[in-house]
């Protein structure tokens, strides 16, 4: 068993680890499912809110809510497979989570790229960079994610993945990652 968390600011590739994941077999869980779920259960728009539901989760529920609602859909996933990719970790709180419940099991991956490289990736996705998210720039993103302890989360990672080559060239890095297990438990 084996449960691969990614973490990393908007735009930073955390999404095409999970294509790579996907087309490798590997089932994966996304963390913003959980919001975007909550939010049209809510009665509001995934594609304005969620950051506003994601905070409100927080909130309502402690630190850990998204983690603590992603387990049951992970022990899910690995009932009949072996790794599980989780996309989309936004807190040391969460890491910690996932940490208690798979120990030497779970290893996080931080996947970083510059400011305007990943301002540029959301704008090639037909998003406006300073419109992503409801009206939220990218910077006002970052700072919300940020705030939740994105930063401390990703201090804490055991594999970091600089995402700043071509696409094919991370598919590839990510590639190597998912078959090399000894190279994620690096730092274990």
């Amino acid at each position: 068993m084996h449960v691969i968390g990614t973490v990393g600011l908007p735009g930073s590739g955390k999404g095409e680890a999970a294509t790579v994941a996907r087309e490798a077999g590997i089932p994966v869980v996304t963390m913003g499912d959980v919001v975007r779920q909550e939010t049209a259960d809510r009665g509001l728009d995934p594609t304005k809110d969620h950051g506003t539901v994601a905070q409100a989760l927080r909130d309502e529920d402690g630190p850990t809510a998204i983690a603590e609602r992603s387990l049951p859909m992970i022990e899910d996933r690995l009932e009949t497979h072996d790794t599980v990719l989780v996309d989309g970790i936004r807190s040391d709180d969460e890491v910690a989570v996932f940490e208690e419940a798979f120990g030497e099991t779970f290893t996080l991956v931080s996947i970083e790229a510059p400011a305007e490289l990943r301002r540029e990736r959301l704008e090639s996705r037909g998003r406006d960079a300073d419109e992503a998210d409801g009206g939220e720039s990218v910077e006002q993103r970052d700072q919300r994610e940020l705030g939740w302890g994105m930063g401390e989360a990703m201090a804490e990672a055991d594999v970091v993945v600089e995402n700043t080559d071509t696409l094919e060239a991370f598919h590839e890095r990510v590639r190597e990652l998912l078959t090399t297990d000894d190279e994620l438990r690096v730092n274990r």
